[in-house]
C-alpha cells in the first residue's frame, strides 16, 4: 500500500482544498492529512476560525481522507513519515523547496495551487463592503 501525507491549516475548506486532497490522494491508496494544531496556529501568528477539532472533523467527511493527524511543530514531519510509513509527501508548490530535505524519507511532490482561490482570498472578499 502505497501512502501519502500533505499539510495545512484546511481552516475554511474551498475547492483549492479538495482539488488538493484529490491530487494527492492520487499519488497512492491511503491519505492522511496533518493539520495544524490550534497551538501550532498560534505560534505561527495565524488564527483559524474552525477548532482543531472542528477541523478535523470536516476533512474527516471529505472522501479522499483516510486519516486526520495533528501538527504541533515544524519539526515533527520527518517523524510522521517515518511513524506512518508515508512513501509520498504532497504539498503546494508555494512551498517548493522547503522539503526537499524529505527526499531522504519519501518521494516530495509539490503541486501546482489552484488558480483564483485560497482562504486569505475569501476572507478578503468577505470583508468587502457589498454594493447591492
Amino acid at each position: 500500500m502505497r501512502k501519502v501525507i500533505t499539510y495545512g491549516t484546511f481552516d475554511i475548506l474551498h475547492t483549492g482544498h479538495i482539488n488538493l486532497l484529490r491530487r494527492a490522494k492520487a499519488f497512492g491508496d491511503y491519505l492522511v492529512v496533518a493539520i495544524s494544531s490550534d497551538s501550532f496556529n498560534a505560534l505561527k501568528g495565524k488564527q483559524a476560525y474552525y477548532s482543531f477539532e472542528q477541523r478535523k472533523t470536516i476533512l474527516e467527511a471529505v472522501r479522499y481522507v483516510d486519516e486526520v493527524i495533528p501538527e504541533h511543530v515544524w519539526e515533527q514531519k520527518q517523524d510522521d513519515i517515518k511513524k506512518h510509513q508515508i512513501d509520498v509527501l504532497v504539498m503546494g508548490d508555494d512551498w517548493e523547496g522547503k522539503f526537499d530535505d524529505l527526499k531522504a524519507y519519501c518521494e516530495v511532490i509539490y503541486l501546482p495551487r489552484t488558480i483564483g482561490i485560497s482562504t486569505t482570498k475569501i476572507k478578503t472578499d468577505l470583508n468587502k463592503p457589498s454594493h447591492d
